[in-house]
């Protein structure tokens, strides 16, 4: 039997949308729950293909940047979700785009 995709709203996926540097961008856990993986594994799957995402396509927020982003309740500020342990990777469209057969393979 097959597995069933849900169809993700537009609403849904501007409302994870946030701009940083000037730029739109998602952050990696909310795309992870976009895809239905955990961060863990997302991120795991760009380390392996780093290559294919340069600095345009994703970076790495600062300390400064993440500090302001936690302070602004954008993310978790629970260690159970990781807020407190990693700093978030933030993708342009162009990485999210890279990203999308990456993360179905996962």
């Amino acid at each position: 039997m097959g597995e069933t995709k849900s169809i993700v709203s537009g609403a849904t996926i501007e409302s994870k949308i946030c701009t940083i540097r000037g730029h739109k961008v998602i952050l990696d856990h909310d795309l992870a729950e976009l895809y239905g993986v955990s961060t863990k594994a997302l991120k795991q799957a760009v380390k392996r293909n780093l290559e294919r995402f340069p600095h345009d396509f994703m970076f790495v927020l600062t300390y400064q940047e993440f500090a302001n982003l936690r302070s602004q309740s954008v993310t978790s500020k629970s260690s159970a979700r990781g807020g407190g342990r990693y700093r978030p990777m933030a993708f342009r469209e162009q990485g999210v785009a890279m990203l999308s057969p990456r993360v179905a393979a996962v």
